[in-house]
């Protein structure tokens, strides 16, 4: 495995754990992780890139090393994040992008918000959430005050084994090797709770429980497309064949579609015997992609 070093940023309220690989002088990639998920997540694909890159990955706050806030968050504080980042590590010109999932759906919005920034653009199985209708609206602010009530749990592994153990459990393809990898990184020691919800020491997921708790306002996917519009890069969507993203998709027809539409420069490409955590299941595939795409 390639070897990465950490560094830290401080921004006005939290403080961001930045992963990089690689020359400092060689061409910037950003790596941008997904929700529940951690910078080291990408360490599979960085193994398999060929040529030299200057390699960026932070940690979204509240996840991994980056300072966890112990109460909700919002989602566009990411996207604040996101452009403190890009503004201390490339200043000036324009950068390259590659976001998983979140990470994805992240970068596409920061592309439209400001286009003059983005070079380029993969997005791994990151292409908005499902569309929601007004008259969502009442349950879902009831639901919010309802879990606003009681602090979030995480669930409680005996061990990094038994963590896992449940990695390969919801990812068929994903190996026993880089299952014990992940556990290592996705995972820590610390207290959470048992399915008979006893609290317990052991191994806890690696990010703080308050992502769980949803926002109370609505995705409003008319936003995003109107965002989209705006981007001018070259984006490239890659999407796992397995995914249950694209089976969540492929229940709303024409959506998929729609939402491609609002791209001025965009393909797809399919990678086979890969679900959502596709760099996970074929790294090597991922890497080819994304530098074909960059250069």
């Amino acid at each position: 495995m390639r070897a990465s070093r950490s560094e830290f940023l401080d921004l006005p309220e939290v403080r961001l754990h930045i992963r990089r690989w690689g020359d400092p002088q060689a061409p910037t990639l950003f790596l941008l992780h997904g929700w529940m998920d951690v910078s080291a997540s990408f360490q599979f694909v960085v193994d398999e890139l060929q040529h030299d890159w200057n390699i960026i990955a932070p940690d979204w706050r509240g996840f991994g090393p980056s300072q966890w806030l112990n109460r909700p968050y919002y989602f566009a504080q990411h996207v604040g994040d996101m452009e403190a980042i890009l503004d201390h590590y490339a200043p000036d010109g324009q950068v390259r992008l590659v976001g998983h999932s979140m990470g994805g759906i992240l970068s596409c919005l920061y592309a439209g918000i400001r286009p003059e920034r983005v070079d380029r653009l993969v997005t791994l199985d990151g292409f908005g959430i499902a569309p929601t209708t007004p008259d969502m609206a009442p349950d879902r602010y009831r639901q919010w005050l309802d879990q606003s009530r009681e602090t979030p749990k995480l669930h409680v592994y005996r061990d990094r084994a038994d963590f896992a153990r449940r990695l390969m459990k919801t990812d068929r393809f994903l190996s026993a090797e880089r299952a014990s990898y992940l556990s290592r990184h996705l995972a820590k020691i610390g207290e959470g709770y048992n399915k008979a919800g006893e609290r317990r020491h052991g191994v806890i997921w690696n990010g703080d429980p308050w992502h769980k708790n949803f926002s109370p306002y609505l995705f409003r996917l008319e936003e995003s497309m109107a965002i989209w519009r705006q981007v001018h890069c070259p984006v490239l969507w890659v999407a796992g064949r397995q995914s249950w993203v694209v089976r969540d998709f492929e229940q709303r027809p024409g959506d998929w579609e729609a939402r491609q539409a609002c791209f001025a420069n965009m393909r797809e490409c399919w990678i086979e015997d890969a679900d959502h955590m596709l760099h996970h299941d074929q790294p090597a595939e991922v890497a080819r992609l994304i530098e074909e795409f960059m250069a």
